[in-house]
């Protein structure tokens, strides 16, 4: 049995920014009159009408007819987010995907290609709208904050996978992230800066709850933050389900988004605090 297709009938002016990358313009990947048809068989439509006319014309035509098919359109975004299909051009399937998820991300779904393996799934359409993502912003890079460059990336790569949570709806997940990623920066804030404070402790035993309080008698966290952190610190235990199970709360997308702008608010507060280079 064929799984039911997480897309809806898109709204028309879905359908022409489909289109439009589709065609692909000087920025995204250009496809030629000819190039257009072969690329909708490629995606494993059948009968497709010989190409006349003007290229975006033409391609949102073919997408009209099939607009109460949401499987047929289906394929077609899942060919988009196909690294065969940018074999001469890799370096296209990044800029390709995130243009398609900008607008339909107002259909309720989204692109994903993890491992080279193109799925829409299903996201919160408010995520279109970044002022929901909450009131304070990041204005500080991981690389800005810790002098080890792999740990750096480390670190970032967790900021991405929590923000891949987030889309997915995956609340718990990305809490549990967010608080993996805030004691990571925090240890190697604390070493960089003065690992003295980490007294005898090594910094592979060292809580999270000392780290926040260290953290903010160094004045490198204000007191708001500090306060705040604990509350994070909390949930992100919950990657232990026993402890779940005793709040009796199961953190949705409310929590997640009290817990995403502590983070960010410690990451701002570290730069602010960062050392003068002499």
């Amino acid at each position: 049995m064929t799984p039911q297709s997480p897309l809806d009938i898109l709204d028309t002016n879905t359908l022409e920014e489909l289109a439009r990358i589709i065609c692909g313009d000087d920025h995204l990947y250009y496809r030629k009159s000819y190039e257009i048809a072969q690329f909708l068989e490629r995606a494993g439509w059948q009968q497709v009408p010989e190409y006349d006319g003007y290229r975006k014309d033409w391609t949102l035509a073919r997408l009209t007819e099939r607009r109460d098919d949401p499987t047929e359109l289906e394929k077609i975004l899942l060919r988009l987010a196909d690294p065969r299909e940018y074999l001469d051009e890799p370096e296209q399937l990044p800029a390709v995907v995130s243009a398609v998820n900008a607008f339909l991300i107002h259909e309720g779904v989204r692109l994903e290609n993890p491992g080279g393996r193109p799925r829409l799934v299903a996201c919160d359409p408010s995520l279109a709208h970044p002022s929901n993502q909450g009131p304070v912003e990041l204005r500080a890079a991981m690389t800005d904050l810790i002098n080890d460059q792999q740990m750096a990336g480390l670190l970032q790569h967790r900021l991405d996978e929590a923000r891949t949570c987030y889309a997915n709806g995956a609340h718990v997940a990305a809490i549990i992230m967010l608080g993996s990623l805030l004691e990571g920066v925090l240890v190697h804030v604390v070493q960089e800066r003065d690992a003295s404070l980490l007294g005898r402790t090594s910094p592979d035993r060292v809580y999270l709850d000392a780290l926040i309080k260290t953290c903010h008698e160094a004045g490198w966290i204000g007191a708001d933050v500090e306060r705040f952190c604990h509350e994070l610190r909390k949930y992100r235990n919950f990657v232990h389900p026993r402890a779940e199970i005793r709040e009796a709360h199961v953190p949705d997308r409310d929590t997640l988004n009290m817990c995403w702008p502590v983070v960010n608010a410690v990451l701002n507060d570290l730069a602010d605090s960062q050392p003068k280079a002499a």
